[in-house]
């Protein structure tokens, strides 16, 4: 029999400790072996909303240390920089090994060729890290945001950065099926979503930051994306791969379980990233292989692109959205 999906809505402020506390007390993490976290690396420097917060990966890394031998936080390369570059200037590298964990570049480690079960016919298998594979656990500790092209972004979202190729945009053509099937072989048995400060507008690294003060525990991804969708008004229909996956597994929010803060008391609409030519013109690119491969086959050439973008939008380099930072979340 399945586990029944639940989702616990906490208010939430500065310390968090007990609300982690109690999210891995309830989980059953004693005595394994080996647990895999899978933080939000998007942007090179810690920005709420954007990236993991390191003093989240701190208190959550120390919690499951009491429980497994090895706590390893890992992330994957994006298109045009190394998640190590990230891991140091986030401080989420010094986070983690204070609290006794490690960390590991996703795209250094030895791959697996994992065969898809029920794939489309051009999709039959990935190529996984073997540390994430090999974990007894993943916990999946995600952020609350829109997003440019794929409208939201969190929990299964996240768990894209476990492909370790920066290659990964190619998959983009299938990407519904893509989530799915990461979500399926992957399932974490915890997921963490910190909602304190949200991101809404053109996320995922250039939105606006929304304090929503929550923090969202559940042992099902899907679910609390669901839910996390919900929170923001957003529809299922606005969001076609959450729609998708939802569809597959037969799950819609109101047969999860809810607890603590109710979604009435808390939802908040989202204002809707700007869907401008650039956005367009990258969601149309997405729905082609072959189109896909020959736009992102080249750092110089997306350098290119993004130079264009700034000149539609007159906006410096450093707020336009297709800038190097949004590069790497398009990827992860």
């Amino acid at each position: 029999m399945m586990q029944q999906r639940t989702v616990n809505i906490l208010k939430a402020h500065d310390d968090i400790s007990e609300i982690l506390k109690k999210a891995v007390g309830n989980t059953q993490l004693s005595g394994k072996q080996r647990i895999f976290v899978k933080p939000n690396l998007s942007h090179p420097e810690y920005v709420p909303g954007v990236v993991t917060d390191p003093t989240v990966a701190f208190e959550l890394v120390g919690l499951l240390r009491n429980r497994a031998e090895e706590v390893i936080v890992g992330e994957s390369d994006g298109f045009n920089y190394s998640c190590r570059v990230a891991f140091e200037k986030t401080g989420m590298e010094t986070a983690v090994k204070k609290a006794g964990g490690s960390i590991i570049n996703l795209s250094e480690d030895k791959l697996v060729k994992v065969k898809l079960q029920g794939g489309t016919s051009r999709l039959k298998a990935l190529f996984l890290p073997k540390t994430v594979l090999d974990a007894d656990v993943i916990v999946d500790l995600a952020l609350m945001k829109t997003h440019e092209w794929a409208m939201y972004s969190g929990a299964i979202k996240n768990l894209f950065g476990c492909i370790p190729s920066n290659k990964r945009i190619y998959l983009h053509p299938y990407i519904n099926e893509v989530f799915y099937q990461l979500y399926k072989i992957l399932q974490p048995q915890l997921t963490i979503m910190d909602a304190r400060v949200a991101l809404e507008g053109n996320g995922p690294t250039k939105g606006t930051p929304v304090k929503m003060g929550l923090m969202l525990t559940s042992n099902c991804a899907l679910a609390i994306d669901l839910v996390a969708s919900k929170l923001m008004g957003l529809s299922l229909e606005e969001v076609d791969y959450l729609r998708y996956i939802a569809g597959k597994e037969n799950l819609q929010v109101n047969v999860i379980n809810v607890q603590g803060v109710q979604i009435t008391e808390a939802a908040r609409k989202f204002r809707r990233p700007k869907i401008d030519l650039p956005v367009k013109a990258q969601a149309m690119i997405y729905k082609h292989e072959l189109l896909t491969k020959m736009f992102f086959c080249s750092l110089s050439f997306v350098k290119l692109l993004q130079k264009a973008t700034v000149t539609y939008r007159g906006k410096p380099l450093e707020e336009a959205s297709l800038a190097p930072q949004h590069k790497h979340q398009a990827l992860s």
